[in-house]
């Protein structure tokens, strides 16, 4: 099965997210993902075997219980297939940061020369209009 088409179903997809935050048992994942998808015991259980099989879970047996934990490498393939791709957003955010970054420097100069904007607009005399 393609990378992608294992990270096309949410299910997989929330399964991994629970499991970037740490090892997590087969049965806590159930309950999490039973909740928001309503998805059975046994089908969270075909989830979780789709992740091991295809290399983004690893498994390991403690006493009766089995603890998945993902596995960063295929994350590291999508990564680097994505790489490509990366021109197409990261200016825009790069420039977004950086006119983000202005507009707080902007406002910091503002308040400190004490002339920042208190919403007070009496202050503000529109010039007069001409009559034709």
């Amino acid at each position: 099965m393609h990378a992608f088409d294992v990270l096309g179903d949410p299910v997989r997809r929330r399964i991994l997210e629970l499991l970037a935050d740490g090892e997590m048992s087969s049965g806590k994942v159930s309950e999490v993902i039973r909740q928001e998808f309503g998805i059975s015991q046994p089908g969270v259980s075909q989830h979780l075997k789709v992740l091991r099989e295809n290399g983004f879970a690893t498994v390991r047996a403690e006493g009766t219980r089995r603890l998945y934990a993902v596995n960063s490498e295929p994350l590291r393939d999508i990564d680097a297939w994505l790489d490509r791709f990366r021109r197409f957003w990261t200016p825009p955010l790069e420039a977004l940061t950086t006119e983000l970054a202005r507009g707080k420097r902007e406002r910091r100069l503002r308040e400190a020369d004490g002339s920042g904007d208190r919403g007070d607009s009496s202050d503000h005399v529109s010039p007069p209009r001409s009559e034709p």
